[in-house]
């Protein structure tokens, strides 16, 4: 009896992702809760375990390869199942009960067909890429598993003529690629712009107990009361309809060696400032260590960028899908200022609000804006 492991539906949005590692290989015997992959999501790396112990008799692909939600990644197969030579050709599913998504997989089956044509064997998204490049698979020599084809196969096949160096993008890229794309065209964005005297903003980062507290904490801070304020920055349009949200889940933009991602401080609104910023700095180094489960990088209802953080000014952020708005803050600068009728020099910083036209008129956008920033300006108790 043989039993087939498939790509887990792995969070909201997320339908594929890429093999990063293998720790063992066909004919590994193998025991219960032992590791078989690594996976890179969009969010973050997983490791997939065996649920069943047993021997391997199939691994679906090679580190780079790309895998579908629903893909078999591979197949365990107990005394009775021997490994084989074929180990492209689908296996008997079993009846064990399983978490993991057991679709059922087209087979084809070479010389049974009423032609001689031979199927090329490779996984959807590697005929999908093909497609996209003008590539007959057929043409390619593949060097996975039975023969299959690999990315890194449709990669060699490209005119050598050229002189362009295609690189195809991660998991992680490309769903970032995908979610600015769709919010761009379906969001009619405006932004906003204001300068915040940041001294008492900068005063309030220095915490009783000694230690400093993020910007992005106090930042969000003053934010979620206006979000209660105006709730149209805490909802999201769907359809011909508005969601209100009454809870406030904080996105806080974190960069990343893999690119920049959104951390989610869920109900950020029911912590107390020091458990906020505590929360913050830990989604940040679970996201820069790429150990965020999936629930932790899903459902902002706002989101807030410390672009100054790599020496940003203003600029036009981008809104998240499923939100209505996003914030960006610039590094401070020392510039004149006039205080009383007398040029001083004073601490600037630039803030950059981005909203959806559909739902929030520019005379909201700005008075939600302008509150921030007196918000900002005001001295901390």
């Amino acid at each position: 009896m043989t039993h087939e492991f498939r790509l887990p539906d792995i969070g909201e949005g997320l339908t594929e992702a890429d093999i990063i590692e293998w720790f063992v290989d066909v004919g590994d015997d193998v025991a219960v809760d032992q590791a078989i992959v690594e996976i890179e999501t969009a969010k973050t790396t997983v490791e997939i375990t065996a649920t069943v112990s047993g021997t391997i008799v199939r691994l679906a692909g090679s580190a780079g390869d790309t895998v579908t939600v629903g893909d078999v990644l591979f197949v365990i197969g107990d005394d009775s199942s021997q490994p084989t030579a074929d180990s492209s050709q689908p296996t008997a599913d079993s009846s064990q009960p399983s978490t993991i998504s057991r679709q059922q997989e087209p087979v084809a089956v070479a010389g049974h067909a009423p032609t001689r044509t031979v199927r090329v064997r490779a996984m959807p998204i590697i005929r999908k890429l093909a497609k996209e490049r003008g590539i007959d698979l057929a043409s390619i020599t593949g060097t996975g598993p039975g023969g299959a084809v690999t990315r890194e196969d449709i990669d060699g096949a490209v005119d050598d003529t050229t002189d362009a160096d295609l690189e195809p993008m991660t998991s992680k890229r490309r769903a970032i690629a995908r979610h600015m794309s769709e919010s761009w065209a379906t969001i009619p964005h405006v932004s906003v712009q204001a300068d915040v005297r940041a001294e008492s903003m900068l005063d309030a980062r220095d915490l009783p107990d000694g230690r400093t507290a993020s910007l992005e904490s106090i930042v969000g801070l003053a934010v979620m009361p206006l979000l209660k304020r105006y709730r149209e920055f805490n909802a999201v349009v769907r359809g011909d309809a508005v969601e209100y949200r009454e809870h406030c889940n904080l996105g806080i933009a974190v960069d990343t060696d893999g690119g920049l991602m959104v951390v989610v401080v869920r109900d950020s609104d029911a912590l107390s400032p020091p458990e906020l910023d505590a929360e913050i700095a830990r989604l940040a180094e679970a996201a820069k260590a790429g150990t965020l489960s999936p629930d932790e990088a899903i459902g902002q209802t706002f989101t807030i960028s410390n672009i100054g953080a790599l020496g940003g000014g203003h600029g036009t952020p981008i809104i998240p899908m499923g939100t209505s708005a996003i914030l960006s803050v610039g590094r401070a600068r020392q510039v004149p200022v006039v205080d009383n009728g007398e040029i001083a020099v004073g601490l600037v910083a630039p803030i950059d609000l981005s909203y959806d036209h559909r739902l929030i008129d520019g005379s909201l956008g700005q008075r939600f804006l302008s509150d921030l920033v007196q918000t900002l300006e005001s001295p901390r108790p």
